[in-house]
Protein backbone atom coordinates (compact mmCIF):
# COMPACT_ATOMS: atom_id res chain seq x y z
CA UNK A 1 0.00 0.00 0.00
CA UNK A 2 1.83 3.04 -0.99
CA UNK A 3 1.01 6.57 0.67
CA UNK A 4 -2.88 6.16 2.22
CA UNK A 5 -4.53 9.61 2.81
CA UNK A 6 -4.40 10.70 6.42
CA UNK A 7 -7.95 11.13 7.97
CA UNK A 8 -8.03 13.22 10.96
CA UNK A 9 -10.15 12.07 13.78
CA UNK A 10 -11.11 14.67 16.85
CA UNK A 11 -9.95 12.23 19.65
CA UNK A 12 -6.24 12.34 18.08
CA UNK A 13 -7.04 15.98 17.19
CA UNK A 14 -6.96 16.91 20.85
CA UNK A 15 -4.36 14.51 21.95
CA UNK A 16 -2.13 16.87 19.09
CA UNK A 17 -3.29 19.54 20.31
CA UNK A 18 -2.73 18.73 24.14
CA UNK A 19 1.08 17.84 23.45
CA UNK A 20 1.36 21.10 21.51
CA UNK A 21 0.19 23.04 24.47
CA UNK A 22 2.03 21.44 26.70
CA UNK A 23 5.37 22.16 24.51
CA UNK A 24 4.10 25.79 24.34
CA UNK A 25 4.39 26.02 28.29
CA UNK A 26 7.49 23.92 28.96
CA UNK A 27 9.65 25.36 26.47
CA UNK A 28 8.49 28.99 27.22
CA UNK A 29 7.59 29.63 23.31
CA UNK A 30 5.78 32.44 21.67
CA UNK A 31 3.86 29.96 19.27
CA UNK A 32 3.94 26.41 17.73
CA UNK A 33 2.33 25.43 14.75
CA UNK A 34 1.62 22.11 13.11
CA UNK A 35 1.97 21.95 9.40
CA UNK A 36 1.76 19.12 6.99
CA UNK A 37 4.46 18.69 4.10
CA UNK A 38 2.10 19.96 1.67
CA UNK A 39 1.99 23.18 3.05
CA UNK A 40 -1.22 23.08 5.51
CA UNK A 41 -1.89 23.89 8.46
CA UNK A 42 -3.05 21.40 10.88
CA UNK A 43 -3.25 23.40 14.32
CA UNK A 44 -1.25 25.87 16.07
CA UNK A 45 -1.25 27.29 19.78
CA UNK A 46 -0.05 30.71 21.65
CA UNK A 47 -0.35 33.92 19.83
CA UNK A 48 -1.28 32.85 16.64
CA UNK A 49 -3.38 35.86 15.87
CA UNK A 50 -0.11 37.82 15.12
CA UNK A 51 -0.07 36.08 11.90
CA UNK A 52 -0.58 34.92 8.87
CA UNK A 53 -0.61 31.56 9.30
CA UNK A 54 -1.86 30.53 5.51
CA UNK A 55 1.54 32.27 4.55
CA UNK A 56 3.50 30.38 7.25
CA UNK A 57 2.42 27.02 7.06
CA UNK A 58 3.28 27.17 2.88
CA UNK A 59 6.54 29.14 3.35
CA UNK A 60 7.40 26.46 6.06
CA UNK A 61 7.28 23.52 4.00
CA UNK A 62 8.50 24.95 1.04
CA UNK A 63 11.47 25.64 3.57
CA UNK A 64 11.76 22.36 4.50
CA UNK A 65 11.07 21.37 0.73
CA UNK A 66 14.10 23.37 -0.53
CA UNK A 67 16.33 22.25 2.69
CA UNK A 68 15.42 18.67 1.54
CA UNK A 69 16.98 19.36 -1.87
CA UNK A 70 20.35 21.12 -0.49
CA UNK A 71 20.37 18.10 1.62
CA UNK A 72 20.39 15.34 -1.35
CA UNK A 73 23.09 17.75 -2.81
CA UNK A 74 25.64 16.94 -0.23
CA UNK A 75 24.47 13.09 0.33
CA UNK A 76 22.19 13.60 3.35
CA UNK A 77 18.09 11.58 3.40
CA UNK A 78 16.97 15.25 5.16
CA UNK A 79 17.43 17.60 7.58
CA UNK A 80 15.07 16.75 10.35
CA UNK A 81 15.93 19.97 12.44
CA UNK A 82 16.08 23.51 11.22
CA UNK A 83 17.17 26.67 13.06
CA UNK A 84 16.70 30.70 12.15
CA UNK A 85 18.14 32.66 14.97
CA UNK A 86 16.65 36.50 14.31
CA UNK A 87 17.04 39.59 16.11
CA UNK A 88 14.37 39.49 18.51
CA UNK A 89 12.71 36.22 17.50
CA UNK A 90 13.78 32.69 16.84
CA UNK A 91 12.64 29.56 14.69
CA UNK A 92 12.56 25.89 15.68
CA UNK A 93 11.65 23.71 12.63
CA UNK A 94 11.22 19.81 12.78
CA UNK A 95 10.22 17.01 11.22
CA UNK A 96 7.95 14.56 12.81
CA UNK A 97 6.85 11.48 11.98
CA UNK A 98 8.52 12.07 8.78
CA UNK A 99 5.19 13.06 7.83
CA UNK A 100 4.72 16.40 9.55
CA UNK A 101 6.30 19.75 10.83
CA UNK A 102 6.66 21.12 14.21
CA UNK A 103 7.77 25.16 14.11
CA UNK A 104 8.26 26.54 17.60
CA UNK A 105 9.05 30.42 17.74
CA UNK A 106 10.63 31.47 20.75
CA UNK A 107 12.53 34.91 22.04
CA UNK A 108 14.95 35.31 25.00
CA UNK A 109 12.62 34.26 27.71
CA UNK A 110 13.80 30.99 26.47
CA UNK A 111 16.75 28.71 24.94
CA UNK A 112 17.86 26.57 22.24
CA UNK A 113 19.27 23.96 24.54
CA UNK A 114 15.47 23.99 26.11
CA UNK A 115 13.44 24.28 23.00
CA UNK A 116 15.31 21.38 21.73
CA UNK A 117 14.57 19.14 24.85
CA UNK A 118 11.25 19.61 25.01
CA UNK A 119 10.37 19.13 20.99
CA UNK A 120 12.30 15.80 21.60
CA UNK A 121 9.91 14.30 23.73
CA UNK A 122 6.98 16.21 22.01
CA UNK A 123 8.66 14.43 18.91
CA UNK A 124 8.04 11.67 20.68
CA UNK A 125 4.82 11.55 21.73
CA UNK A 126 3.31 13.25 18.50
CA UNK A 127 4.83 10.60 16.74
CA UNK A 128 2.84 8.14 17.91
CA UNK A 129 -0.36 10.07 17.58
CA UNK A 130 0.23 10.07 14.10
CA UNK A 131 1.09 6.66 13.70
CA UNK A 132 -1.88 5.58 15.29
CA UNK A 133 -4.30 8.39 13.09
CA UNK A 134 -2.05 5.95 10.08
CA UNK A 135 -3.10 2.65 11.34
CA UNK A 136 -6.60 4.10 11.34
CA UNK A 137 -6.21 5.40 7.81
CA UNK A 138 -4.92 2.25 6.49
CA UNK A 139 -7.68 -0.24 7.78
CA UNK A 140 -10.53 2.55 6.83
CA UNK A 141 -8.97 2.10 3.35
CA UNK A 142 -8.33 -1.51 3.92
CA UNK A 143 -12.07 -1.68 4.43
CA UNK A 144 -13.28 0.20 1.74
CA UNK A 145 -14.91 2.49 4.75
CA UNK A 146 -14.41 5.75 3.04
CA UNK A 147 -14.42 9.06 5.88
CA UNK A 148 -14.78 11.24 2.88
CA UNK A 149 -18.53 12.52 2.31
CA UNK A 150 -18.41 13.14 -1.36
CA UNK A 151 -16.16 9.71 -2.42
CA UNK A 152 -19.46 8.00 -3.97
CA UNK A 153 -20.36 11.31 -5.72
CA UNK A 154 -19.89 11.52 -9.78
CA UNK A 155 -19.20 13.92 -12.48
CA UNK A 156 -22.64 13.20 -13.53
CA UNK A 157 -24.46 13.50 -10.24
CA UNK A 158 -22.67 17.03 -10.29
CA UNK A 159 -23.87 17.55 -13.48
CA UNK A 160 -28.10 16.99 -13.20
CA UNK A 161 -27.22 18.88 -10.11
CA UNK A 162 -26.53 22.24 -11.46
CA UNK A 163 -28.21 21.74 -15.04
Amino acid sequence: MANPQLIMYDEEFKQINAVIEKLLREANAKVIFLVDKNGQLITGCGETERFDTTSLASLTAGNIAATGGLAKLIGEKEFSILFHEGEKDNLHISIVAGRVILVVLFDTRSSLGLVRLRVKKASEELSAIFGRLMQKSEEKEKSGDSEFPFAEITDDDIDNLFS
